[in-house]
C-alpha cells in the first residue's frame, strides 16, 4: 500500500487518529487549508473508492487517493478556499455508489447561549437540543447528535450507518462545556445508534444516549432516531381545560397502573398489550370505572422486568416494550379525549448501574456523586444523581419539562422523595457525611426540587406534581415561596399505613386499635394529600388487599368494602392499585396479567361495582373533595365509640351541602343506633357497602331516614338507623 506523508497532517496526528486517540477530529478530517490548495481528507473504511464532487461547474470529480489501508483517503482541490462547495461520492466495497455530504465540512452547530444556559443548569428545552435530532443543514438532510461527556477523550457516534466503528464519525467537542456534537448528513429516522466514549485511561464505552427519544430494552439497548415533530395531538379541548383546574379543590380518583401487566394475552405466549391495545382497553375501563387520572408506573425505558419501571436507563424514551413513542402518545390522546388524566411516575433519585446507560458515563462519576456515601443507594444497589452539578439538575428538570411538553402528561409523581431529602437515609453512622451546617439535609437534593416544582408550575399551569414522601418533613405541598418544597400533593403514608395495621386485625380487637382511625386527622390538613394503596403493598409478601382482611370469606370482601368506602369519606385525594378494585386474590407479579376471571364471580363483580359506584359518587359530591385541605370540610360527629369499633364523621362542602358516614367497623349487627345530625330533614342513604347488589348481607335503612327531634351527640337532631356488619354507610340531606 503507498504511503506519504499528508501536507497538512503531521504523522502522529493521523496515527493518533487511526487508533481512535485523536480528541479533535475537525483537524484531521474534512477541509483544510494548506498553501494554496484545499485539502479535503475523508476516513470510509468500507469504500473502495471516493471522489470529491465540487458544485460549482468549473470544477470537475476529484478522485481521493487511499493514504491508509484502513480506508483514509486524500484529495487536493487546487486553488479552492475552505467555503468550497462539495460532496462526497463514496463506492463501497460491494460495489454499491451513493452521493453525500461531509459530516466535516461543517462548522459549530450548537450556539453559545445554549451552552451557556446547559451551564447554568436553566436550559429548560435542553431536549430541543440534545441528542439526536432529525435536520436539515443547506440542501442536506441528516441526524444532528450531541452529548454531554466533559472529561472524555474522544466521543465518536456509532451504528448501523457506519458498522458501529468508533473511528468513522468521531465528533467535535464545543471547548469550555464538556459537549460533542455532530451532524451527520445521510442519517434518517429509525437508524440505532450509540456513543462510543474513549475515556482518559483508555477504555472504550458504549453508551446509549442519555436524550434518546426511543430506545431498546433488555438486551440490546441501542438508541434509535425518532421524529417527535410527526404526531397530530387531538386533545387541545383537555389541554385548554387543564390550565384553569385547582387540583386541590378538585375531584381527583387515581387508577395507578402497571402497563405490563394489567392485562396480558394469554392465548399470545402471555404477551403485553401493546400502547395502541391499551387505548383501546384500559381508557374505556378507566372511563366505566369512574376514575378522573391514571397513573403509569414508571414508563421511561428500562432493561430489568422486575424493577417495574423504577430502574430508568433512558429517562426521555418511553419503554419499546408496548411500541413506539407515537403510539404512546395515542394512547395518552385517547385518555384525554376521555376525560381522563395521565400521572407518570417520575424517578430522580436514583438510577441503576448498567454499563450502557449514565453510571460513570464519560469514565468519571459525571451523573452520580463522587462519593459513595452520598453516591450509592446501598439498599437498592442504584447510584444518585449529583443533584450539587448544574448540568445534572438541568437534565433532570428538562426531562421533567420534556414529558409535560411532548407528551401531554397531566402530573408527575415523584418516587423515593424521602431518600432524597436525607443524608442518612438508610445509612449507619459513619456511612453519611452532613451538609455544611451540620445536619443530614440533602440542601442540594432540597433546591432541585424546590426548582423543579416551581419550573414545572410556572411553564405549564393545570399538572401537578406529586411526592411519594414517607417522613414528616414540614410543608412538601406548600409554596416555595412559603418555605415548601412545592409540589402541589402528598401521598399520605401515614393514613396507608395506620388503617392497613387497623383493618388487618381481627375485629374482636378492633376496639383497642382505635387511635390507628382517628390519629389522621391530628394532620390531615397540614398537607395536600392523596389516600394511596398503592402497588407497594401488595408485594414482597404484603400479600393482596383482599387476602390482608380477616375473617372467613364473606367477612374478607365486607372488610374491604367497608374500607374502599371509609377511604373516599376520609379527606384526601384516591389512589388505588389496580386489581383492588375487583378483589385480586394473589399477591401482583409483574410478569402476569391480574386475575380478570374473577369478575365472574359475584363477590368479586360485586366489589368492583362498589368501587365503581364510589367514584360516581364521589366525583358527583363536592363535600367529598371541594375542602379536602382544611377542617372546614370536617367535623366529627363521634370520634369516641371504640367499644363497639363505630366512627362518624361529616364531608362538607364550601355551599354547606354535607354527607354523615358512619363506619361499623365489627360483624355485629347493631339496630337502631342514633346518630347527631346537623339539620332536620330526610336522609337519603348514599353508599351502603353491605347491599345486595355489592355481594352484602342487605341491612340497610330501606334508602333513608327522617331525623327526630332528639339532641344527639352534640347535635341539635338526630337520626335512628341500623349499622350492617363490617359496613359504611353515607346520608345526605335531601333539599
Amino acid at each position: 500500500m503507498k504511503r506519504f506523508q499528508i501536507a497538512g497532517l503531521p504523522p502522529d496526528e493521523l496515527n493518533s487518529f487511526l487508533a481512535g486517540t485523536h480528541s479533535d477530529p475537525f483537524r484531521v478530517l474534512g477541509p483544510h487549508r494548506v498553501g494554496n490548495d484545499l485539502e479535503i481528507r475523508v476516513f470510509q473504511p468500507d469504500a473502495s473508492k471516493i471522489e470529491i464532487v465540487p458544485n460549482r461547474q468549473a470544477i470537475g470529480p476529484i478522485m481521493a487517493e487511499r493514504i491508509q489501508r484502513d480506508g483514509f483517503f486524500c484529495a487536493t482541490v487546487p486553488g479552492a478556499t475552505r467555503d468550497l462547495d462539495y460532496h462526497l461520492r463514496i463506492t463501497t466495497s460491494d460495489g454499491s455508489e451513493f452521493l453525500t455530504r461531509d459530516p466535516y465540512q461543517y462548522g459549530p452547530i450548537m450556539g453559545e447561549v445554549d451552552l451557556h444556559l446547559f451551564g447554568e443548569g436553566k436550559h429548560w428545552q435542553i431536549y430541543e437540543k440534545f441528542g439526536a435530532h432529525l435536520r436539515t443543514i443547506g440542501d442536506a438532510a441528516g441526524v444532528y447528535f450531541a452529548v454531554w461527556a466533559p472529561n472524555a477523550q474522544r466521543v465518536s457516534v456509532t451504528g448501523d450507518f457506519n458498522g458501529w466503528d468508533g473511528r468513522v464519525n468521531p465528533m467535535r467537542k464545543l471547548v469550555g462545556s464538556g459537549v460533542w456534537e455532530l451532524f451527520l448528513p445521510g442519517a434518517a429516522e429509525g437508524a440505532h445508534y450509540k456513543f462510543e466514549i474513549r475515556t482518559y485511561t483508555g477504555a472504550v464505552l458504549l453508551k446509549s444516549d442519555p436524550f434518546a427519544f426511543f430506545n431498546q430494552h433488555g438486551l440490546s439497548t441501542s438508541s434509535l432516531v425518532y421524529n417527535l415533530d410527526r404526531y397530530q395531538w387531538s386533545d387541545a379541548e383537555w389541554m385548554e381545560s387543564r390550565r384553569r383546574r385547582d387540583w386541590p379543590r378538585s375531584a381527583i380518583s387515581i387508577y395507578e397502573v402497571h402497563l405490563g401487566s394489567w392485562r396480558r394475552r394469554a392465548d399470545e405466549e402471555n404477551r403485553h398489550l401493546s400502547y395502541l391495545e391499551l387505548a383501546e382497553t384500559l381508557v374505556p375501563y378507566a372511563v366505566e370505572m369512574g376514575y378522573t387520572h391514571i397513573e403509569l408506573l414508571p414508563i421511561a425505558e428500562h432493561p430489568f422486568e422486575g424493577s417495574w419501571g423504577y430502574q430508568v436507563t433512558n429517562y426521555y424514551a418511553p419503554t419499546s416494550r408496548f411500541g413506539t413513542p407515537d403510539e404512546f402518545r395515542h394512547f395518552i390522546d385517547a385518555c384525554h379525549q376521555a376525560g381522563i388524566g395521565v400521572i407518570m411516575d417520575w424517578v430522580p433519585a436514583h438510577f441503576p448501574k448498567d454499563a450502557h446507560a449514565l453510571a460513570e458515563f464519560d469514565g468519571t462519576d459525571l451523573y452520580e456523586h463522587m462519593d459513595p456515601r452520598q453516591g450509592e443507594h446501598q439498599d437498592w444497589g442504584t447510584l444518585i444523581f449529583n443533584y450539587g452539578r448544574s448540568e445534572v439538575r438541568n437534565f433532570l428538570i428538562g426531562n421533567a419539562l420534556f414529558w409535560l411538553d411532548k407528551y401531554h402528561i397531566d402530573g408527575l409523581r415523584v418516587d423515593a422523595v424521602a431518600s432524597m431529602l436525607y443524608l442518612d437515609y438508610s445509612r449507619k453512622p459513619g456511612q453519611w457525611i452532613p451538609n455544611v451546617y451540620g445536619g443530614r439535609e440533602n440542601l442540594d437534593a432540597i433546591y432541585f426540587l424546590k426548582r423543579f416544582n416551581e419550573v414545572c408550575y410556572e411553564r405549564f399551569p393545570g399538572i401537578m406534581t406529586i411526592a411519594e414522601e414517607s417522613t414528616d418533613w414540614p410543608g412538601v405541598s406548600r409554596p416555595t415561596y412559603l418555605g415548601g418544597l412545592g409540589f402541589g400533593f402528598k401521598w399520605n403514608m401515614g393514613w396507608m399505613h395506620d388503617f392497613l395495621q387497623y383493618i388487618s386485625v381481627d375485629p374482636v380487637y378492633r376496639r383497642y386499635h382505635h387511635g390507628n382511625i382517628t390519629f389522621s386527622l391530628l394532620y390531615a390538613f397540614q398537607e395536600n394529600f392523596i389516600l394511596v394503596l398503592s402497588h407497594d403493598e401488595v408485594v414482597y409478601g404484603k400479600r393482596s388487599l383482599l387476602s390482608k382482611m380477616p375473617g372467613d370469606e364473606w367477612q374478607k370482601f365486607a372488610n374491604l368494602r367497608m374500607f374502599l368506602a371509609w377511604m373516599y369519606g376520609h379527606p384526601g385525594k384516591k389512589l388505588l392499585f389496580m386489581g383492588g378494585e375487583f378483589g385480586q386474590v394473589n399477591e401482583w407479579n409483574h410478569d402476569t396479567s391480574l386475575d380478570w376471571q374473577l369478575v365472574d364471580l359475584p363477590r368479586h363483580d360485586g366489589l368492583r361495582r362498589l368501587a365503581q359506584h364510589l367514584n360516581y359518587i364521589y366525583k358527583s359530591e363536592p363535600a367529598l373533595w371541594q375542602l379536602d385541605d382544611t377542617y372546614e370540610g370536617f367535623d366529627w360527629i363521634d370520634l369516641h365509640d371504640a367499644d363497639n369499633s363505630v366512627v362518624s364523621f361529616l364531608r362538607k362542602s364550601r355551599e354547606g351541602d354535607a354527607v354523615a358516614f358512619v363506619v361499623n367497623a365489627t360483624p355485629v349487627v347493631r339496630y337502631d343506633y342514633r346518630l347527631g345530625v346537623p339539620e332536620s330533614g330526610f336522609y337519603r342513604e348514599l353508599i351502603n357497602t353491605d347491599a345486595e347488589t355489592y355481594g352484602g348481607s342487605n341491612v340497610g335503612n330501606l334508602g333513608g331516614v327522617q331525623t327526630q327531634d332528639i339532641p344527639w351527640m352534640g347535635r341539635q337532631y338526630s337520626i335512628l338507623i341500623h349499622l350492617p356488619p363490617l359496613a359504611a354507610l353515607a346520608f345526605k340531606l335531601q333539599k
